[in-house]
């Protein structure tokens, strides 16, 4: 079988893998050879490419992608050059990468960048026969397919496969067809196959969106305010959702409230453990699923949903596919963006900006989480707000109006609790909120709405006269609305 031929199959079949990565660190042009992990034997021996028209390519997060997908990297060539059309890589550095792969015995070459279909084959013509091509999308897909979990997370998964592979299907049977393959038929069933699946993973992908958009309706007409906690993976998201509600409950609604104050800390001051919490871990995409737990903000009933992190690189048809995150973030009351204030301000500011160019535009305000404030000193956290200020600064926001919803960033520490009493202040500001003074006989009808305002939002005061209760009330303002008609009711009853 040529090597085209393989390439052919392995794109075509794929559906069932996928691929991604970050940037690369070390000098241009140089090459790093590394030995195979001895902890894991079995990991897929691979070597790391990267190019980059400004700073050299930090491969850093790259690597960390690659090993948490069951790859050892063996070796890596970084290079800093204008992109080349046939390979990314300029020609010389392309065939130092194959020369590498072949001396190293790698079974893949990752590559941190996202690769057309054509660049794709062209490097897959170039190297040892075998090396499988993965780029950061691909990589990214590979993890995401370990951590689904749940319906929607397969259905996303299924449809960002789809997108990613039916323009390389494509350039496949383009390329059968130059070279008077007689496959053409059989691969326009192929393409055609996708196309259906991609139409048909859409229409079920609509149909868990207009589902949880009902839900979301149902929960505000309850008298729930929805926070959603967004940011880049790995920068906190869990660790500050369990923080806030952290309570055994259903992962599409919790039974039980939580407060942002209560004490849940264990004898290291770390969060306390316990069944059913939301996952939290130190890898890329523990989080796949949308989880919503309960909390109590201000005495205002809270669902809060920890989403899937961001990751940069992605290509917008990828980052559109995983609609049930997207939509999480973009219709809550009040979205939490946390950032990681222990990164590299230089880090910090690029997976900034990826989050917020992937949220584009939320229905409420955001409030920027600076997480693991304990982590860096007052010099650190100083640097981390520059950093955070210069990533706002450059975005336009006619690309990004997420940017217009931002308000002060706030430095939180979840093992000492540092900034959390802040957050729960800013988290009160930020959910919309109207207040009611009504009078009502004191009655049976006066108990009944009572009851269902207590339910349903703050109620500051009672004042029980002779014959009337007067009642202070604050919530959402349709639930506010709906109190003042209920005891209005008790006027005529």
């Amino acid at each position: 079988m040529s090597r085209d031929d393989a390439t052919t199959n392995e794109t075509a079949e794929s559906i069932e893998t996928d691929a991604a990565a970050d940037t690369s660190d070390a000098r241009p042009g140089d090459t790093d050879l590394s030995p195979l992990d001895p902890a894991d034997p079995g990991a897929t021996p691979a070597v790391v490419a990267a190019r980059s028209e400004g700073e050299p390519p930090d491969t850093a997060e790259i690597r960390d992608l690659a090993a948490a997908a069951g790859y050892a990297v063996v070796g890596e060539v970084t290079q800093r050059r204008r992109e080349d059309p046939t390979y990314d890589l300029g020609r010389g550095k392309a065939e130092a990468l194959m020369r590498l792969a072949a001396e190293t015995d790698a079974e893949a070459v990752i590559y941190d960048g996202g690769l057309s279909p054509g660049q794709t084959f062209s490097l897959g013509d170039l190297l040892p026969p075998g090396t499988a091509v993965i780029d950061r999308p691909r990589l990214v897909l590979e993890l995401f397919a370990d951590a689904a979990d749940s319906r929607a997370a397969d259905r996303q998964l299924e449809l960002a496969r789809l997108r990613y592979e039916l323009p390389r299907l494509r350039e496949a049977v383009a390329r059968d067809a130059s070279e008077d393959v007689c496959l053409q038929p059989e691969g326009d069933s192929r393409v055609l196959d996708v196309e259906k699946r991609i139409e048909s993973a859409e229409r079920a992908l609509d149909e868990i969106a207009d589902d949880r958009a009902a839900r979301r309706a149902e929960r505000r007409d309850a008298g729930f305010d929805l926070v959603a906690l967004a940011g880049y993976t790995n920068a906190g998201k869990s660790t500050l959702a369990r923080r806030l509600a952290d309570e055994v409950d259903d992962p599409e609604f919790g039974d039980e409230p939580g407060t942002l104050d209560a004490d849940r800390t264990d004898a290291e001051g770390d969060p306390a453990e316990g069944d059913g919490l939301l996952a939290v871990a130190d890898r890329p995409f523990e989080t796949l699923s949308t989880t919503t737990r309960r909390a109590t903000v201000g005495g205002r009933r809270v669902l809060v949903t920890d989403t899937v992190g961001f990751l940069d690189g992605l290509p917008h048809e990828a980052v559109r596919s995983f609609r049930t995150t997207i939509d999480a973030i973009r219709g809550a009351d009040c979205a939490l963006l946390v950032v990681d204030a222990s990164d590299d301000p230089a880090d910090l500011r690029r997976k900034l900006t990826a989050s917020l160019s992937a949220i584009e535009a939320t229905d409420g305000p955001v409030i920027p989480v600076l997480s693991k404030a304990d982590e860096v000193g007052a010099d650190g956290l100083a640097a981390a707000v520059a950093a955070y200020e210069g990533a706002v600064a450059d975005l336009d926001p006619r690309d990004a109006p997420v940017v217009d919803a931002l308000r002060s960033p706030i430095p939180v520490s979840v093992r000492d609790e540092t900034g959390l009493a802040d957050l729960a202040d800013a988290v009160a500001d930020a959910l919309p909120t109207a207040t009611a003074t009504v009078e009502a006989p004191n009655g049976g009808a006066a108990q009944a709405a009572l009851s269902w305002a207590y339910d349903r939002g703050v109620v500051a005061g009672v004042d029980y006269g002779s014959e009337t209760v007067v009642v202070e009330f604050a919530g959402r303002p349709d639930v506010v609305a709906e109190a003042e008609r209920r005891f209005a009711d008790g006027h005529s009853s």
